[in-house]
């Protein structure tokens, strides 16, 4: 009897380490949480396009609208990367070009062609935190925050989010204290991200307001930035989104900012 015994408290502990193992297992650290959401928010497929529509409102209620085509090239998921933005409405900015060549580890390279005054402008790395076409968006948010500017710590995990506060590396160059985002266990998207102001106050919120499976990749296709303090918000809408339509890298030169490529015409 105390050899069976034995043998089931044995059997009962080979049991409850094979399962406490699995749930360690199951349980994804903050490294492989931020990646993933990472290349969840940027890096689906090879490469990709969309038709986005901005529409802009300020505290008074008022709006403007943004009608451009994006075009994202990856040469590496999770780093390096181009961005092409070619703009179509309103008559102001039409032909209006924003081109990003995101690096890791060093500041992004950043152009806009201004159509009407035919120039092209080199965006400082100091200016990645500021408005993006007078809308809530700042251009960082365009083609994304590298991960490793920021210190990352799981801070609460619920049946659908894994809670993720960021804490910038370098506190000088950035407007912000921190901001939390809350990540899709499943599609690891996040949904959601509140900034705090160095006073420690929520001053800017994004969500993600519709996500939609396409080619089998999770996809924001309607976001909203929201201005806490001056009460305005941009709605970002994302149609005709497409993966893999095999972009050619010349594109993302600084040679197409006065000649847009045919992918972006209509």
């Amino acid at each position: 009897m105390k050899r069976v015994l034995t043998f089931s408290f044995i059997a009962l502990m080979f049991l409850a380490g094979t399962l406490s193992g699995s749930e360690v297992e199951a349980a994804p650290q903050i490294e492989e949480i931020v990646d993933k959401a990472n290349l969840a928010a940027y890096y689906a497929g090879d490469d990709g396009r969309s038709d986005v529509k901005m529409t802009i409102t300020d505290g008074q209620g008022r709006t403007r609208n943004r009608e451009f085509v994006m075009l994202r090239k990856d040469i590496k998921d999770g780093g390096e990367q181009m961005f092409y933005v070619y703009f179509e409405k309103p008559s102001d900015v039409r032909k209006m070009v924003y081109l990003v060549h995101k690096h890791i580890g060093r500041d992004d390279d950043r152009w806009m062609y201004l159509a009407k005054l035919d120039l092209v402008k080199r965006i400082a790395a100091s200016d990645k935190r500021t408005s993006f076409v007078g809308s809530h968006f700042y251009y960082e948010d365009v083609s994304g925050r590298g991960v490793e500017e920021d210190r990352h710590e799981l801070v609460e995990e619920t049946d659908s989010h894994y809670v993720v506060k960021n804490t910038p590396k370098r506190p000088g160059e950035v407007e912000f204290s921190a901001y939390t985002v809350w990540i899709d266990k499943e599609t690891f998207l996040p949904m959601k991200a509140e900034y705090l102001d160095k006073g420690g106050s929520k001053y800017r919120e994004m969500e993600a307001l519709k996500t939609e499976m396409i080619q089998g990749f999770p996809t924001v296709t309607k976001s909203q930035m929201r201005d806490l303090r001056s009460g305005g918000d941009t709605v970002s809408e994302f149609n005709n989104s497409k993966y893999n339509i095999g972009l050619e890298q010349d594109i993302f030169s600084e040679r197409y900012l006065r000649r847009p490529p045919r992918v972006v015409r209509r």
